[in-house]
Parts: C-alpha cells; structure tokens; sequence
C-alpha cells in the first residue's frame, strides 16, 4: 500500500520540524510539502493534493480555519490542527479535524493522533473504490420513508433495517447510527435523514439526536422543559428544550 502523503503548515520552522521528526518514527508517511503560511498553503494543497494536513491554527494572514475555507470541501485532505492555545478545539472539531494537537506535544499523544489520522484516510480510499457501486445503491428510488440503512465497514457494503436502529446521532458532516450495541458511521447530515425518516418511528430529540420511539424504555423530567429518555439499553439521552413539544407529544400519544 502506498504511503500517506502529508503536509505540515506552520509558521514556525521548530514547529515544523517536531511534526518531521515524530513523523519518521511512523510508518507509511511521506513528507511532500511544507510552508509557513496559509496562502501559500491553499496553493500547494490544491497542486499537490496531500492526503493529510497537519495545520496551524494561528498564521499570519490567513488562520487554519480559513485555509480549510479556502479549499473545495470535496477534495479537502484529512486534517490534525496544531496550536500552542486550547481555545480553538471546539472550532477544530466543527471543521471536522481528525485530531487538534495541543503544543508542546510529545510522541504517544502525536501517535494517537497519527492513528486516527490513518484510519480516516483508508476510510476516504475506500470511500474512492466502492463510490461505483455505491452509486448504483443510491440510484434505486428511494421510498417515501428510509426503512434501511447502507454501512460500509471495510471493503464490506450491508443494509440496516431502520427498526433496529436505536438513535442517530449528528457528527458534522457524518451520522452516527447505534443498533444493537453498535455504531457505524454514514455520510450524511442529520438534517437531511429527518425528512427520509418515518415520523412514527423517530422522534428529533436534540439538534443532534434523533431517537427511535420503540426504543425508548423510560422518559424523565429533567428540568425546564428537558427530558432524559432511557433507552432499552440503558442509554441516557438528553433533549434539549428547542424539541421539547416533540417529547411531550411522544408522552401524551403513550398515555
């Protein structure tokens, strides 16, 4: 299998450099750029098309968050930010950065980094094999409400059916779907799965949860207009106050 290609962005030439040294200790990467600023930075992103990033977030005239701005999100690298100020780590994850390395680091954090790093780039290679037949999977019309689930583990394509399904929840770009103790990854917004989701099976609990009403065991108040529902696992979720009319009209259809 080929090497992982890389980039390091940082301002700083020591900061630069740790990224080289730990990245030697690794196997299966390949150093093919580095630079010091965001402009230049977008340029050879876009030349090159590394396929993983490690980030500043703080550069002069153009911060890591607008490099990745900047970029087509289609082709946008798998990124790891790097920065000496914690503030930023919400942001990093709203980006959907793989990892945020907080300086200085040391190598059993930037491992654990470079793992997940690893395995979101052999999941976006995959992502590029089986995208033929994923497209005939997605060229079947779909029916008015989504009563299965396509997951991809691995080279592996296979279907869930939408009663086993737990809860979803939102990830970004991504949905986490948990069925049975389990929980697979699929691209999509939850935004957009509420519209295909049968509306007398899930409820939107949350902005980023949507629950299955079959699998809910227990409902208990909270506190100013927010629910704890206790699923048949023993899963806690919380709602949150903007959905409160849903989980009181799930209430009042079960009395």
């Amino acid at each position: 299998m080929s090497a992982i290609r890389v980039m390091i962005v940082d301002d700083e030439e020591l900061g630069r450099q740790r990224v080289r040294e730990l990245l030697r200790g690794e196997e299966g990467f390949e150093v093919v750029a580095e630079c010091g600023d965001g402009k230049t930075a977008v340029a050879q992103i876009e030349e090159l098309r590394p396929e993983l990033v490690f980030l500043d977030v703080q550069m002069p005239g153009m911060d890591g968050f607008q490099v990745l701005e900047a970029l087509d999100p289609a082709t946008q690298p798998v990124v790891v930010f790097i920065t000496a100020f914690d503030e930023f780590a919400v942001k990093a994850f709203e980006a959907n950065a793989v990892d945020y390395l907080l300086k200085p680091f040391y190598r059993p954090r930037f491992r654990a980094a470079v793992e997940r790093a690893r395995a979101r780039v052999e999941q976006a290679k995959l992502k590029g094999l089986d995208r033929r037949i994923l497209s005939l999977i997605e060229g079947v019309p779909a029916p008015r409400a989504a009563d299965r689930f396509v997951v991809r583990q691995g080279a592996r394509i296979y279907f869930v059916p939408s009663e086993e399904v737990d809860w979803l929840e939102g990830e970004g770009n991504y949905v986490r779907l948990h069925s049975g103790g389990k929980s697979h990854l699929i691209r999509s917004m939850i935004g957009n799965l509420v519209e295909r989701l049968d509306p007398q099976r899930f409820v939107r609990v949350h902005r980023s949860v949507i629950v299955n009403v079959e699998a809910i065991k227990e409902v208990q108040v909270f506190g100013r207009g927010t629910y704890v529902l206790v699923l048949r696992d023993g899963h806690k979720l919380r709602s949150s106050a903007t959905f409160r009319a849903a989980v009181e009209a799930l209430i009042s259809d079960a009395a």
